[in-house]
């Protein structure tokens, strides 16, 4: 069974998205068509649990080819928490992922972030706008607004960012206070940001089809034909995107 309250504080954070920032998915949306269309690649980033929103959007059933994930596993939970945990507030890093990734002029880089105050994805967000591509961040304002940025300019994820979609999350990420306990339970984060991930996904589609064009989706691999499907897809982007390679 589920815990009625987690249930309820689910529901309105989506209630809330719905609300509150289809006009800035739609942006994204449009943002991202007018790249994909011209064969541009869509990027995205999470470090720490942020990397699983990231991965929602890479390689997935009914998501988009053209989506080159700019993650690495010493950035995420994957790697001890007590190196991770460090290495998201070290400056530098930042700009060898973009060295290595090669994102081109005019693409759109999504930066996943909760919080949005270390280092890497406010420098990523930082470096990535003075190489022309566009950024949208999706964070959680109610955190990223009580605390101080880690990074030397001093600006958050959602202050370096062209375009920010807001989780709506509590500070802390957790939705539920129990009696006796600092620490609230019930993180939203993934949930939220798997839905604002696949909302914009279902609009640059929907684009797509509007303008008469063949969207490039991946058909599941566990269909017939799914693997001849996707191999044709990936094959136009072969080199660009870097875990396909």
């Amino acid at each position: 069974m589920t815990h009625p309250a987690y249930y309820d504080a689910v529901v309105r954070l989506l209630g809330e998205i719905q609300r509150t920032q289809m006009e800035a998915i739609d942006r994204a949306a449009d943002l991202i068509f007018s790249s994909l269309a011209i064969d541009g690649i869509l990027h995205v980033f999470g470090s720490g649990h942020s990397e699983l929103v990231a991965e929602e959007a890479f390689h997935r059933a009914g998501g988009l080819v053209p989506v080159n994930p700019m993650t690495e596993p010493f950035l995420s939970p994957l790697t001890a928490p007590k190196k991770s945990g460090q290495l998201e507030r070290v400056s530098g890093i930042a700009a060898i992922l973009l060295d290595y990734h090669a994102p081109r002029s005019g693409e759109v880089l999504i930066i996943i972030s909760n919080a949005g105050i270390n280092a890497v994805p406010v420098e990523l967000a930082l470096e990535a706008k003075r190489r022309a591509l566009t950024v949208i961040a999706i964070t959680s304002l109610r955190h990223a607004k009580t605390v101080a940025s880690r990074h030397a300019s001093g600006k958050r994820l959602f202050e370096a960012a062209d375009l920010v979609i807001d989780n709506g999350g509590e500070a802390g990420d957790g939705a539920l206070a129990f009696p006796g306990l600092t620490a609230k339970v019930g993180p939203t984060s993934l949930i939220t940001g798997a839905f604002i991930v696949n909302s914009i996904v279902c609009s640059v589609v929907e684009r797509f089809v509007l303008k008469g064009l063949v969207p490039p989706v991946y058909l599941s691999a566990n269909l017939p034909g799914g693997d001849e499907h996707n191999r044709q897809l990936e094959a136009k982007y072969k080199g660009r995107i870097k875990l396909l390679c």
